[in-house]
């Protein structure tokens, strides 16, 4: 079986064609393969496959097995990995691949476009909605929300009446305050003094699998550094924290803009490197941009 290592800032991946493979056991497959002793090593499997609503479709599968709706930095190492090799080895001659791809994901139909060595991502409409997210929190912190500094967004109160922001929410020893958004896949967002020393450990599981999480959420801390600039380090939904996330980061500029914290485009400064988030206000959607890099490539017996 053939495979790829890619990474987009640090995020990596193993990535493999399964449009003819149809490869079984995959959240055992996804365990074994992204195992950093034992495995080739990575925080998730990408797979490759056909689809009849896209060009092509993405399967994402955690290092623990699970899943997910959507991966922000995967889905660029995708798009690389169909630009190299499937536009070029197999000849599509349709001039629309050779800049925009769309791809077929649990979340929706994800498009991309390629801009020199970059990649940009439309990420869709982020999601307010508790059920939608999905988030289980008390009426009472719902109210309290919508009072809050929301000035450059009123519309949105007023749109999502249930809009979760600065909710707080007691783990431990400290009350957090998260604003809760999904980008395809849940997302609690943290803001933080200093988000550098911050025990992204010590909380990040815990806020992982708090009981309001009905499917557990991932975890951004973020501190504010400009109107422009948001430092975030991430605790990944089956992955642990893990040196950047795309979806995360699109996540995080919404939340800070809503929170009247920064403008509405922003650069999102990770362990990994830096992504650039424009939550456009002319169509309300997140446009993400970044790299992605491929590693080695190789072959296993399975």
């Amino acid at each position: 079986m053939q495979f790829t290592k890619m990474h987009s800032l640090g995020n990596d991946f193993v990535v493999i064609d399964d449009r003819t493979l149809k490869l079984q056991r995959l959240p055992q497959l996804a365990k074994d393969l992204c195992h950093r002793r034992l495995g080739i090593g990575a925080d998730q499997l990408l797979l490759l496959c056909h689809s009849k609503t896209a060009d092509f479709k993405m399967r994402i599968f955690n290092a623990d097995g699970s899943e997910v709706e959507m991966c922000g930095n995967g889905i660029r190492c995708l798009g690389k990995y169909i630009w190299d090799r499937l536009i070029k080895s197999e000849k599509l001659k349709v001039k629309s691949l050779l800049n925009f791809l769309s791809l077929e994901t649990p979340a929706g139909v994800i498009h991309l476009q390629k801009t020199g060595k970059l990649i940009k991502v439309d990420m869709g409409e982020p999601v307010f909605e508790p059920e939608k997210i999905p988030v289980k929190a008390s009426q009472k912190s719902k109210v309290k929300s919508q009072k809050l500094k929301i000035t450059r967004h009123p519309s949105l109160v007023t749109r999502y009446p249930s809009l979760i922001a600065d909710y707080p929410l007691q783990v431990r020893d400290r009350t957090f305050k998260i604003t809760c958004v999904s980008m395809g896949n849940p997302h609690a967002v943290i803001v933080v003094k200093d988000v550098e020393r911050f025990p992204v450990g010590e909380y990040g599981s815990i806020i992982e699998n708090y009981k309001i999480f009905p499917k557990r959420t991932n975890v951004e801390f973020i501190q504010i550094m400009n109107r422009s600039n948001i430092k975030m380090r991430v605790w990944e939904r089956g992955a642990g924290e893990t040196t950047a996330c795309g979806t995360g980061a699109s996540a995080s500029a919404v939340a800070a803009a809503l929170l009247n914290l920064t403008d509405r485009e922003t650069a999102v400064h990770l362990p990994g490197g830096k992504l650039l988030i424009d939550w456009s206000p002319k169509d309300n959607r997140v446009y993400m941009t970044g790299d992605a890099v491929e590693v080695f490539e190789g072959e296993l017996e399975i």
